[in-house]
Protein backbone atom coordinates (compact mmCIF):
# COMPACT_ATOMS: atom_id res chain seq x y z
CA UNK A 1 0.00 0.00 0.00
CA UNK A 2 1.11 3.30 -0.55
CA UNK A 3 2.29 5.95 1.88
CA UNK A 4 1.29 9.10 2.18
CA UNK A 5 4.24 11.47 1.82
CA UNK A 6 4.70 14.38 4.40
CA UNK A 7 7.35 17.49 3.40
CA UNK A 8 9.10 18.45 5.90
CA UNK A 9 11.02 21.83 5.58
CA UNK A 10 13.68 22.78 7.94
CA UNK A 11 16.80 23.79 7.97
CA UNK A 12 18.73 21.60 11.01
CA UNK A 13 19.29 18.65 10.36
CA UNK A 14 18.57 16.91 13.29
CA UNK A 15 15.21 18.44 13.27
CA UNK A 16 14.35 16.92 9.59
CA UNK A 17 15.86 13.51 11.52
CA UNK A 18 13.73 13.29 14.32
CA UNK A 19 10.72 14.44 12.32
CA UNK A 20 11.17 11.96 9.51
CA UNK A 21 11.62 8.95 11.81
CA UNK A 22 8.49 10.22 14.27
CA UNK A 23 6.72 10.17 10.22
CA UNK A 24 7.75 6.47 9.41
CA UNK A 25 6.60 5.33 12.69
CA UNK A 26 3.55 7.04 12.01
CA UNK A 27 2.79 5.49 8.63
CA UNK A 28 3.95 8.20 6.43
CA UNK A 29 6.46 8.27 4.05
CA UNK A 30 8.69 11.12 5.00
CA UNK A 31 10.79 13.61 2.76
CA UNK A 32 13.30 16.24 3.98
CA UNK A 33 14.63 19.45 2.65
CA UNK A 34 16.25 22.23 3.86
CA UNK A 35 15.77 25.29 1.73
CA UNK A 36 12.64 27.12 -0.47
CA UNK A 37 13.85 26.30 -3.31
CA UNK A 38 13.95 22.33 -2.79
CA UNK A 39 10.72 22.74 -0.79
CA UNK A 40 9.40 24.44 -3.39
CA UNK A 41 10.68 21.90 -6.31
CA UNK A 42 9.53 18.87 -3.90
CA UNK A 43 6.38 19.89 -3.42
CA UNK A 44 5.66 19.63 -7.13
CA UNK A 45 7.13 16.72 -8.33
CA UNK A 46 6.40 14.37 -5.10
CA UNK A 47 2.62 16.05 -4.11
CA UNK A 48 2.53 15.32 -0.44
CA UNK A 49 -0.44 15.18 1.48
CA UNK A 50 0.88 17.99 4.08
CA UNK A 51 4.09 19.98 4.45
CA UNK A 52 5.77 20.94 7.87
CA UNK A 53 7.45 24.12 7.34
CA UNK A 54 10.06 26.37 9.15
CA UNK A 55 9.42 29.93 8.71
CA UNK A 56 13.29 31.02 9.31
CA UNK A 57 15.01 28.78 6.14
CA UNK A 58 18.99 29.90 4.46
CA UNK A 59 17.72 31.13 1.83
CA UNK A 60 14.22 32.86 2.66
CA UNK A 61 11.23 33.01 4.48
CA UNK A 62 8.87 29.86 4.91
CA UNK A 63 5.87 32.26 4.47
CA UNK A 64 6.62 32.57 0.59
CA UNK A 65 6.56 28.87 0.47
CA UNK A 66 3.01 28.96 2.06
CA UNK A 67 1.93 31.78 -0.63
CA UNK A 68 3.45 29.65 -3.31
CA UNK A 69 2.08 26.38 -2.42
CA UNK A 70 -1.61 28.12 -1.58
CA UNK A 71 -1.20 29.33 -5.02
CA UNK A 72 -0.82 26.10 -6.78
CA UNK A 73 -3.16 24.33 -4.12
CA UNK A 74 -5.43 26.01 -1.81
CA UNK A 75 -6.51 23.19 -0.34
CA UNK A 76 -2.68 21.91 0.38
CA UNK A 77 -2.32 21.18 4.50
CA UNK A 78 0.61 23.74 5.89
CA UNK A 79 1.50 23.28 9.25
CA UNK A 80 4.01 26.19 9.88
CA UNK A 81 6.83 25.43 12.81
CA UNK A 82 8.67 28.36 14.23
CA UNK A 83 11.45 28.22 17.35
CA UNK A 84 10.15 32.03 17.78
CA UNK A 85 6.76 31.88 18.27
CA UNK A 86 5.94 35.66 16.96
CA UNK A 87 2.77 36.95 16.94
CA UNK A 88 2.89 38.85 13.81
CA UNK A 89 4.68 35.54 12.00
CA UNK A 90 1.59 33.42 13.38
CA UNK A 91 -0.99 35.86 11.94
CA UNK A 92 0.32 36.14 9.17
CA UNK A 93 1.21 32.55 8.88
CA UNK A 94 -2.30 31.81 9.00
CA UNK A 95 -3.97 34.15 7.17
CA UNK A 96 -1.64 33.02 4.48
CA UNK A 97 -3.64 29.74 4.71
CA UNK A 98 -1.72 27.80 7.27
CA UNK A 99 -3.94 25.00 8.32
CA UNK A 100 -1.63 25.32 12.17
CA UNK A 101 0.99 26.62 13.87
CA UNK A 102 3.45 24.72 16.27
CA UNK A 103 6.75 26.00 18.17
CA UNK A 104 9.46 24.05 19.20
CA UNK A 105 10.44 22.32 21.22
CA UNK A 106 8.03 19.98 19.14
CA UNK A 107 5.42 17.82 20.54
CA UNK A 108 5.79 14.52 18.82
CA UNK A 109 1.91 13.77 20.19
CA UNK A 110 0.48 17.21 19.41
CA UNK A 111 2.06 16.86 15.99
CA UNK A 112 0.88 13.60 15.21
CA UNK A 113 -2.70 14.56 15.41
CA UNK A 114 -2.49 17.36 14.16
CA UNK A 115 -1.26 16.12 11.00
CA UNK A 116 -4.23 13.70 10.95
CA UNK A 117 -7.07 16.18 11.36
CA UNK A 118 -5.38 18.30 8.44
CA UNK A 119 -5.16 15.24 6.04
CA UNK A 120 -9.27 14.39 7.72
CA UNK A 121 -10.35 17.91 6.63
CA UNK A 122 -8.18 18.09 3.48
CA UNK A 123 -9.90 14.83 1.94
CA UNK A 124 -13.53 15.22 2.95
CA UNK A 125 -13.06 18.85 1.27
CA UNK A 126 -12.16 17.37 -1.95
CA UNK A 127 -15.01 14.99 -1.15
CA UNK A 128 -17.32 17.53 -0.91
CA UNK A 129 -16.02 19.37 -3.95
CA UNK A 130 -17.26 16.29 -6.00
CA UNK A 131 -20.41 16.05 -4.82
CA UNK A 132 -21.26 19.45 -5.09
CA UNK A 133 -19.69 19.28 -9.00
CA UNK A 134 -21.46 15.75 -9.30
CA UNK A 135 -24.62 18.11 -8.00
CA UNK A 136 -24.16 21.07 -10.99
CA UNK A 137 -23.29 18.44 -13.70
CA UNK A 138 -27.21 16.71 -13.04
CA UNK A 139 -28.97 19.56 -11.67
CA UNK A 140 -28.34 22.47 -14.79
CA UNK A 141 -30.14 23.92 -17.85
CA UNK A 142 -28.68 21.67 -20.06
CA UNK A 143 -30.90 18.86 -18.45
CA UNK A 144 -34.19 20.32 -18.69
CA UNK A 145 -35.77 18.79 -21.38
CA UNK A 146 -38.26 21.38 -23.52
CA UNK A 147 -38.30 22.58 -27.06
CA UNK A 148 -41.45 24.38 -26.87
CA UNK A 149 -41.49 28.43 -27.26
CA UNK A 150 -42.82 28.15 -23.65
CA UNK A 151 -39.87 26.04 -22.32
CA UNK A 152 -37.36 28.33 -24.49
CA UNK A 153 -38.62 31.42 -22.81
CA UNK A 154 -38.87 29.90 -19.37
CA UNK A 155 -35.22 28.63 -19.49
CA UNK A 156 -34.23 31.70 -20.99
CA UNK A 157 -35.56 33.68 -18.04
CA UNK A 158 -34.29 31.16 -15.55
CA UNK A 159 -30.62 31.26 -16.69
CA UNK A 160 -30.69 35.40 -16.28
CA UNK A 161 -31.75 35.29 -12.96
CA UNK A 162 -29.26 32.24 -12.58
CA UNK A 163 -26.67 34.94 -13.35
CA UNK A 164 -28.19 37.83 -11.57
CA UNK A 165 -27.68 38.61 -7.32
CA UNK A 166 -31.69 38.65 -7.67
CA UNK A 167 -32.17 38.19 -3.69
CA UNK A 168 -35.95 36.54 -4.48
CA UNK A 169 -37.85 34.45 -7.08
CA UNK A 170 -40.78 32.59 -7.53
CA UNK A 171 -42.12 30.12 -9.15
CA UNK A 172 -45.42 29.71 -10.32
CA UNK A 173 -46.87 26.16 -12.02
CA UNK A 174 -49.09 23.03 -12.04
CA UNK A 175 -48.30 20.60 -9.46
CA UNK A 176 -45.83 17.77 -11.30
CA UNK A 177 -44.42 20.71 -13.75
CA UNK A 178 -41.11 20.75 -12.44
CA UNK A 179 -40.65 23.94 -10.26
CA UNK A 180 -37.94 22.02 -7.79
CA UNK A 181 -35.94 21.24 -11.26
CA UNK A 182 -35.76 24.47 -12.27
CA UNK A 183 -34.91 26.00 -8.52
CA UNK A 184 -31.73 23.57 -8.80
CA UNK A 185 -31.18 24.42 -11.86
CA UNK A 186 -31.22 28.41 -11.01
CA UNK A 187 -29.29 27.69 -7.75
CA UNK A 188 -26.37 25.24 -9.21
CA UNK A 189 -25.66 27.54 -12.53
CA UNK A 190 -25.66 31.10 -9.99
CA UNK A 191 -22.55 32.13 -8.30
CA UNK A 192 -24.02 30.19 -5.50
CA UNK A 193 -23.53 26.85 -6.62
CA UNK A 194 -20.68 25.88 -4.74
CA UNK A 195 -23.08 26.76 -1.33
CA UNK A 196 -25.48 24.64 0.54
CA UNK A 197 -29.20 24.02 -1.46
CA UNK A 198 -31.68 23.97 1.16
CA UNK A 199 -35.71 23.10 0.54
CA UNK A 200 -38.43 22.49 2.51
CA UNK A 201 -41.76 21.46 1.96
CA UNK A 202 -43.85 24.17 3.78
CA UNK A 203 -47.10 22.09 3.01
CA UNK A 204 -45.37 18.73 4.93
CA UNK A 205 -44.21 19.77 8.28
CA UNK A 206 -47.39 20.93 10.98
CA UNK A 207 -48.14 24.36 10.93
CA UNK A 208 -46.66 24.45 14.34
CA UNK A 209 -43.26 22.92 13.83
CA UNK A 210 -42.17 25.66 10.66
CA UNK A 211 -41.16 28.25 12.60
CA UNK A 212 -38.88 26.33 14.20
CA UNK A 213 -37.45 24.28 11.35
CA UNK A 214 -37.09 27.48 9.54
CA UNK A 215 -35.35 30.03 12.02
CA UNK A 216 -34.11 27.13 14.64
CA UNK A 217 -34.63 27.63 18.33
CA UNK A 218 -32.35 28.64 21.62
CA UNK A 219 -32.31 26.02 24.20
CA UNK A 220 -35.09 26.18 26.60
CA UNK A 221 -37.34 28.08 23.68
CA UNK A 222 -39.59 25.25 25.01
CA UNK A 223 -40.16 22.12 26.72
CA UNK A 224 -38.16 20.04 24.04
CA UNK A 225 -35.46 22.61 23.28
CA UNK A 226 -32.86 20.53 24.98
CA UNK A 227 -30.32 22.37 22.98
CA UNK A 228 -29.76 25.06 20.12
CA UNK A 229 -31.09 24.07 17.16
CA UNK A 230 -29.61 25.88 13.67
CA UNK A 231 -32.89 26.28 11.43
CA UNK A 232 -32.88 26.07 7.67
CA UNK A 233 -32.01 29.18 6.97
CA UNK A 234 -29.04 29.47 8.79
CA UNK A 235 -27.86 25.66 6.96
CA UNK A 236 -28.56 27.43 3.83
CA UNK A 237 -26.18 30.38 4.44
CA UNK A 238 -24.64 32.02 1.56
CA UNK A 239 -26.50 29.36 -0.51
CA UNK A 240 -30.03 29.07 -1.45
CA UNK A 241 -33.21 28.40 0.33
CA UNK A 242 -36.12 26.78 -1.46
CA UNK A 243 -40.01 27.06 -0.07
CA UNK A 244 -41.88 24.75 -1.93
CA UNK A 245 -45.93 25.20 -1.59
CA UNK A 246 -45.04 28.57 0.07
CA UNK A 247 -48.67 29.46 -0.34
CA UNK A 248 -49.71 27.10 2.52
CA UNK A 249 -47.72 28.75 4.93
CA UNK A 250 -50.20 30.84 7.96
CA UNK A 251 -50.77 34.40 7.68
CA UNK A 252 -48.72 34.94 11.21
CA UNK A 253 -45.96 33.36 9.68
CA UNK A 254 -45.90 34.59 6.31
CA UNK A 255 -45.99 38.40 8.39
CA UNK A 256 -42.45 36.99 10.04
CA UNK A 257 -41.17 36.00 6.57
CA UNK A 258 -41.72 39.22 5.13
CA UNK A 259 -39.88 40.54 8.16
CA UNK A 260 -36.50 38.77 7.51
CA UNK A 261 -36.98 39.36 3.85
CA UNK A 262 -37.09 42.72 3.83
CA UNK A 263 -34.74 42.93 7.53
CA UNK A 264 -32.18 40.78 5.89
CA UNK A 265 -32.17 39.28 9.13
CA UNK A 266 -33.78 36.60 11.45
CA UNK A 267 -34.18 35.41 15.13
CA UNK A 268 -34.37 32.14 16.43
CA UNK A 269 -37.21 30.91 18.11
CA UNK A 270 -36.68 32.13 22.11
CA UNK A 271 -33.81 33.82 20.83
CA UNK A 272 -32.85 37.62 21.74
CA UNK A 273 -29.98 38.66 18.88
CA UNK A 274 -31.06 39.12 15.32
CA UNK A 275 -28.63 36.87 13.19
CA UNK A 276 -27.31 38.45 9.59
CA UNK A 277 -28.53 36.78 6.19
CA UNK A 278 -27.42 36.35 3.17
CA UNK A 279 -29.43 33.34 0.77
CA UNK A 280 -31.35 33.45 -2.11
CA UNK A 281 -34.85 32.96 -1.46
CA UNK A 282 -36.46 30.88 -4.31
CA UNK A 283 -40.43 30.10 -3.43
CA UNK A 284 -42.50 27.95 -5.37
CA UNK A 285 -46.64 27.50 -5.71
CA UNK A 286 -49.02 25.36 -7.28
CA UNK A 287 -51.44 28.39 -6.76
CA UNK A 288 -51.77 31.77 -8.42
CA UNK A 289 -50.21 33.86 -5.24
CA UNK A 290 -51.58 37.23 -6.73
CA UNK A 291 -55.29 35.90 -7.03
CA UNK A 292 -54.67 34.66 -3.39
CA UNK A 293 -53.29 37.51 -2.21
CA UNK A 294 -56.49 39.33 -3.45
CA UNK A 295 -58.71 37.31 -1.69
CA UNK A 296 -56.43 37.25 1.71
CA UNK A 297 -55.19 34.09 1.77
CA UNK A 298 -51.97 34.90 1.21
CA UNK A 299 -50.37 38.58 1.78
CA UNK A 300 -49.79 41.04 -0.93
CA UNK A 301 -47.01 42.77 0.35
CA UNK A 302 -45.18 39.27 0.60
CA UNK A 303 -46.09 38.15 -2.69
CA UNK A 304 -44.70 41.42 -4.15
CA UNK A 305 -41.42 40.65 -2.13
CA UNK A 306 -41.14 37.49 -3.06
CA UNK A 307 -41.96 38.10 -6.58
CA UNK A 308 -39.20 40.16 -7.42
CA UNK A 309 -38.53 37.85 -10.47
CA UNK A 310 -41.54 35.42 -11.52
CA UNK A 311 -41.44 32.40 -13.68
CA UNK A 312 -43.93 30.60 -14.62
CA UNK A 313 -43.49 27.03 -15.69
CA UNK A 314 -45.53 25.85 -18.11
CA UNK A 315 -48.14 22.90 -17.96
CA UNK A 316 -47.48 19.83 -20.26
CA UNK A 317 -50.12 20.15 -22.04
CA UNK A 318 -49.12 23.86 -23.11
CA UNK A 319 -45.72 22.16 -24.37
CA UNK A 320 -46.36 20.23 -27.59
CA UNK A 321 -44.00 17.86 -28.79
CA UNK A 322 -42.58 18.38 -25.40
CA UNK A 323 -44.36 14.84 -23.82
CA UNK A 324 -42.24 12.75 -26.79
CA UNK A 325 -38.91 14.17 -25.96
CA UNK A 326 -39.74 13.43 -22.15
CA UNK A 327 -41.14 10.18 -23.30
CA UNK A 328 -37.82 9.29 -24.84
CA UNK A 329 -35.69 10.38 -22.05
CA UNK A 330 -37.57 8.38 -19.25
CA UNK A 331 -38.02 4.97 -21.30
CA UNK A 332 -33.96 5.36 -21.71
CA UNK A 333 -33.79 6.29 -18.41
CA UNK A 334 -35.92 2.95 -16.92
CA UNK A 335 -34.77 0.84 -19.91
CA UNK A 336 -31.53 0.89 -17.91
CA UNK A 337 -32.78 0.76 -14.24
CA UNK A 338 -35.34 -1.55 -14.91
CA UNK A 339 -33.15 -3.59 -17.68
CA UNK A 340 -36.62 -3.41 -19.52
CA UNK A 341 -36.45 -4.16 -23.39
CA UNK A 342 -38.71 -1.99 -24.41
CA UNK A 343 -37.19 1.45 -26.83
CA UNK A 344 -40.39 3.18 -27.92
CA UNK A 345 -44.05 3.12 -28.16
CA UNK A 346 -46.26 2.50 -30.96
CA UNK A 347 -48.00 5.00 -33.10
CA UNK A 348 -51.11 4.75 -30.93
CA UNK A 349 -49.47 5.79 -28.11
CA UNK A 350 -47.86 8.69 -29.47
CA UNK A 351 -51.20 10.42 -30.69
CA UNK A 352 -52.91 9.07 -27.34
CA UNK A 353 -49.50 11.15 -25.54
CA UNK A 354 -50.23 14.31 -27.68
CA UNK A 355 -54.17 14.27 -27.68
CA UNK A 356 -53.70 13.90 -23.72
CA UNK A 357 -54.48 16.94 -21.08
CA UNK A 358 -51.59 15.30 -18.30
CA UNK A 359 -53.56 17.17 -15.41
CA UNK A 360 -50.73 15.70 -13.53
CA UNK A 361 -47.42 17.30 -16.08
CA UNK A 362 -44.52 15.63 -16.00
CA UNK A 363 -44.70 13.39 -13.39
CA UNK A 364 -47.32 11.68 -14.53
CA UNK A 365 -46.24 11.22 -17.77
CA UNK A 366 -43.00 10.09 -15.49
CA UNK A 367 -45.48 7.41 -13.67
CA UNK A 368 -47.25 6.75 -16.63
CA UNK A 369 -43.76 5.36 -18.55
CA UNK A 370 -42.47 3.66 -15.23
CA UNK A 371 -45.50 1.20 -15.16
CA UNK A 372 -46.10 0.62 -18.97
CA UNK A 373 -42.10 -0.52 -18.79
CA UNK A 374 -42.68 -2.67 -15.88
CA UNK A 375 -45.86 -4.45 -17.04
CA UNK A 376 -45.38 -4.64 -20.87
CA UNK A 377 -43.20 -7.73 -22.14
CA UNK A 378 -42.93 -6.23 -25.79
CA UNK A 379 -40.47 -4.24 -27.68
CA UNK A 380 -42.89 -1.32 -27.70
CA UNK A 381 -44.57 0.52 -25.43
CA UNK A 382 -48.66 -0.09 -26.73
CA UNK A 383 -51.83 0.90 -25.36
CA UNK A 384 -52.44 -1.85 -23.64
CA UNK A 385 -50.69 -1.35 -20.06
CA UNK A 386 -51.66 2.91 -20.20
CA UNK A 387 -53.93 3.66 -18.01
CA UNK A 388 -58.17 3.74 -19.80
CA UNK A 389 -58.92 7.50 -19.44
CA UNK A 390 -55.39 8.36 -21.27
CA UNK A 391 -56.59 6.44 -24.74
CA UNK A 392 -59.95 7.52 -26.20
CA UNK A 393 -61.83 4.52 -27.49
CA UNK A 394 -61.25 5.57 -30.72
CA UNK A 395 -57.71 4.40 -30.01
CA UNK A 396 -57.73 1.37 -27.78
CA UNK A 397 -60.26 0.14 -30.40
CA UNK A 398 -57.63 1.20 -33.30
CA UNK A 399 -54.71 -0.90 -31.18
CA UNK A 400 -56.93 -3.83 -30.40
CA UNK A 401 -57.79 -4.74 -33.98
CA UNK A 402 -55.29 -3.50 -36.21
CA UNK A 403 -53.28 -6.17 -37.28
CA UNK A 404 -56.46 -8.80 -37.21
CA UNK A 405 -58.31 -5.86 -39.60
CA UNK A 406 -55.57 -5.10 -41.95
CA UNK A 407 -54.88 -9.18 -42.01
CA UNK A 408 -58.84 -10.11 -42.72
CA UNK A 409 -58.80 -6.80 -45.34
CA UNK A 410 -55.24 -7.70 -47.33
CA UNK A 411 -55.09 -11.35 -47.13
CA UNK A 412 -57.40 -13.81 -48.10
CA UNK A 413 -56.46 -17.66 -47.86
CA UNK A 414 -56.52 -18.42 -51.41
CA UNK A 415 -59.13 -21.41 -52.48
CA UNK A 416 -56.03 -23.60 -53.19
CA UNK A 417 -54.00 -22.43 -49.84
CA UNK A 418 -51.01 -20.74 -50.09
CA UNK A 419 -47.53 -21.55 -48.30
CA UNK A 420 -46.97 -19.32 -45.04
CA UNK A 421 -43.50 -18.38 -46.08
CA UNK A 422 -44.25 -16.66 -49.07
CA UNK A 423 -46.80 -14.82 -46.90
CA UNK A 424 -44.09 -13.72 -44.11
CA UNK A 425 -41.78 -12.49 -47.37
CA UNK A 426 -44.63 -10.77 -48.67
CA UNK A 427 -44.96 -8.94 -45.37
CA UNK A 428 -41.42 -7.76 -44.46
CA UNK A 429 -40.94 -7.22 -48.35
CA UNK A 430 -43.88 -4.32 -47.98
CA UNK A 431 -42.37 -3.04 -44.60
CA UNK A 432 -39.11 -2.84 -45.84
CA UNK A 433 -40.52 -0.77 -48.98
CA UNK A 434 -42.43 1.40 -46.51
CA UNK A 435 -40.43 2.23 -43.99
CA UNK A 436 -37.78 3.22 -47.19
CA UNK A 437 -34.87 0.55 -45.73
CA UNK A 438 -35.43 1.78 -42.05
CA UNK A 439 -35.53 -1.75 -40.21
CA UNK A 440 -36.52 0.12 -36.94
CA UNK A 441 -39.43 1.19 -38.58
CA UNK A 442 -40.18 -1.66 -40.47
CA UNK A 443 -40.16 -3.85 -37.03
CA UNK A 444 -42.73 -1.46 -35.79
CA UNK A 445 -45.09 -2.36 -38.63
CA UNK A 446 -44.94 -5.92 -38.11
CA UNK A 447 -44.98 -5.48 -34.77
CA UNK A 448 -41.69 -7.20 -34.01
CA UNK A 449 -38.59 -6.24 -32.72
CA UNK A 450 -35.25 -5.44 -34.99
CA UNK A 451 -33.86 -8.14 -33.15
CA UNK A 452 -36.85 -10.74 -34.56
CA UNK A 453 -36.36 -8.95 -38.33
CA UNK A 454 -33.48 -9.05 -38.98
CA UNK A 455 -33.85 -13.04 -37.90
CA UNK A 456 -36.76 -13.01 -40.34
CA UNK A 457 -34.82 -11.40 -43.24
CA UNK A 458 -31.36 -13.90 -42.52
CA UNK A 459 -33.82 -16.76 -42.76
CA UNK A 460 -35.78 -15.59 -45.71
CA UNK A 461 -31.84 -14.72 -47.39
CA UNK A 462 -31.05 -18.51 -46.67
CA UNK A 463 -34.55 -19.47 -48.52
CA UNK A 464 -34.10 -17.20 -51.51
CA UNK A 465 -29.87 -17.34 -51.64
CA UNK A 466 -29.87 -14.01 -52.76
CA UNK A 467 -30.19 -10.64 -49.73
CA UNK A 468 -31.44 -8.19 -53.09
CA UNK A 469 -34.56 -10.59 -53.57
CA UNK A 470 -35.84 -10.46 -50.23
CA UNK A 471 -35.00 -6.37 -50.13
CA UNK A 472 -36.77 -5.94 -53.98
CA UNK A 473 -38.72 -9.20 -54.73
Amino acid sequence: MNREKILVVDDEQMIRWTLSEALRGWGYEPVAVATVADALTSFDSEQPAAVLLDINLPDGSGLDVLREIRTHQPDAVVIMITANVMIDDTIAALRGGAYDFISKPINLDELQVTIRNGIETQRLRKEVRQVRSERVSRWNFDQIIGESPAMREMIHLARKVAESEVSSVLLQGESGTGKDLVAKAIHYESTRGELPFVAINCAAIPANLIESELFGYEKGAFTDAKARKEGLFEQAEGGTIFLDEIGELELNLQAKLLRVLEEGSFRRVGGLKDLGLNVRVIAASNRDLKTESETGKFRLDLYYRLSVIQIDIPALSERGNDVLLLTDYYISDFRKRLRSRIRGITPEVEEAFLRYAWPGNVRELRNVIERAMILDERDLITTKYLPRNLVPESLQKASADRSSASLEAEFNLPPGGIALEDVELSLVRQAIERSKGNQTRAAELLGISRDQLRYRLKKLEDASGSPAEVANG
